[in-house]
């Protein structure tokens, strides 16, 4: 251990790391959600709100802005990397990439900008507990997956600290093939390809799938919007990929309703067709103000569509060719596409054995991200070989994961009492 570390962990011990306490919480919880809610589409909130409250994980999925405002209260180191933003457990999983390799890594950088390490493996951890309540895992068994997990992260950015910047810039974690073929895994593109329709076509096309999934009609004022769109974003790809993307073109577009923290922002879906009849499928989603700014400070980048982009390029293994960012004058958006078989946990099926060992893929993916971008040594020395960070994670996740349900409970009671709207 070198002198730096040894600094470290005396201005703040390992057993004292990010401790919780209610009465740090600066700011109502809900007060939060609704500061968040200021810049959605009101017509989709209420679909936000009444996927929110089906349970206390889906509630923590939606709760962003409340984990940023309440972990900026909490000791840390100071040392920074390139964050998630928001690592829950769903924000994970399996994708193809453009060799038809399957690997395993973050999949949403909605929230992404540089901050303390240690708040997305608090994300993380305190996502496990809820998460694990939520299909009825036992907490000991809870408890082992946040164990898991945080033991994960150490190793491996101890394994990090002893490589050179290149040798971490192409690691890549690789997939256990109990998790890949795991019933409790679910694959995210086949709930998309039922809107694809019918083989006798000629040409393929989009299905209604009201309300969450609608084709768009050329009279449609997001067609052109989409159209406008897509030609701005043309112009932030590398230019070997513009002609890449040039050999494409569109033949149907829909307004898609996705996950819960991002719903209540413009999501749009196009169809692309090349020479081949292989589909390809670009998603079209706006990129609003990370809940990271407040606590944290403003981007260096006045477009979120491209603080987006930057940080999953940053963060991800294995970049989208075709990640790019646009505008329509008042709203920033990113493109990326929709990847072949990009699956995630199942949210009914999981048991603890496949709950730990996912959990522990999740935080070695959140370690090879921050090595990229952060101070693998620094982290590294600090974190050392003792199990005390594992301790304090998860006396963190437990008492932060009854904060998450008590703050379920006055979702639902304000619910209840009219204060956010819910569908008819």
């Amino acid at each position: 251990m070198n002198s730096a570390s040894k600094a470290l962990r005396q201005r703040i011990p390992r057993a004292k790391l990010c401790a919780w306490d209610d009465a740090m919480r600066a700011e109502d919880p809900l007060a939060a959600l609704r500061r968040q809610e200021s810049t959605r589409i009101p017509a989709l909130l209420p679909i936000r709100h009444q996927r929110m409250r089906s349970d206390p994980f889906a509630f923590l999925r939606g709760s962003a802005a409340i984990a940023a405002s309440d972990f900026a209260a909490l000791r840390v180191t100071g040392l920074r990397a390139q964050l998630c933003g928001d690592a829950h457990l769903l924000n994970f999983g399996t994708f193809t990439t453009p060799k038809n390799e399957l690997v395993f890594d973050i999949v949403n950088f909605d929230e992404t900008l540089p901050g303390p390490w240690e708040w997305d493996m608090l994300r993380l951890c305190s996502s496990i507990v809820v998460f694990a309540a939520s299909v009825g895992i036992r907490s000991d068994r809870a408890a082992d997956a946040v164990i898991a997990a945080a033991q994960a992260y150490r190793e491996a950015m101890n394994a990090y600290a002893q490589l050179d910047p290149l040798a971490i810039w192409y690691d890549r974690v690789e997939i256990d093939p109990r998790i890949a073929e795991d019933r409790a895994m679910h694959s995210v593109a086949a709930m998309l390809s039922p809107a694809l329709a019918a083989p006798n076509l000629r040409t393929p096309r989009f299905v209604d799938r009201p309300p969450l999934f609608r084709r768009l009609r050329h009279a449609d004022e997001r067609v052109e919007l989409a159209h406008g769109i897509l030609r701005s974003y043309r112009a932030s790809l590398p230019e070997e990929f513009r002609t890449l993307f040039d050999r494409y073109h569109n033949v149907d577009m829909a307004l898609n309703v996705v996950g819960v923290g991002s719903v209540g922002s413009l999501c749009l879906v196009v169809l692309l067709l090349a020479e081949t009849e292989r589909p390809l499928i670009l998603q079209i989603k706006e990129a609003q103000r990370s809940v990271l700014e407040r606590p944290i400070g403003l981007s260096r980048f006045a477009h979120h569509g491209e603080r987006v982009v930057v940080g999953e390029r940053l963060m991800q293994a294995t970049s989208d060719p075709f990640l790019g960012w646009s505008n329509d004058g008042d709203r920033d958006f990113y493109v990326r596409r929709l990847r072949d078989l990009n699956g995630s946990l199942d949210t009914t099926g999981t048991r603890a054995p496949t709950l730990i060992r996912y959990a522990h893929l999740c935080a070695r993916a959140l370690a090879r991200a921050h090595a990229r971008s952060g101070e693998p040594r620094a982290i590294g020395g600090y974190l050392g070989n003792s199990a005390e960070y594992e301790e304090a994670m998860l006396r963190f996740a437990l008492a932060y994961g009854v904060r998450c349900e008590r703050d379920y409970s006055a979702f639902v009671a304000a619910c209840a009492r009219g204060e956010f709207a819910l569908e008819e």
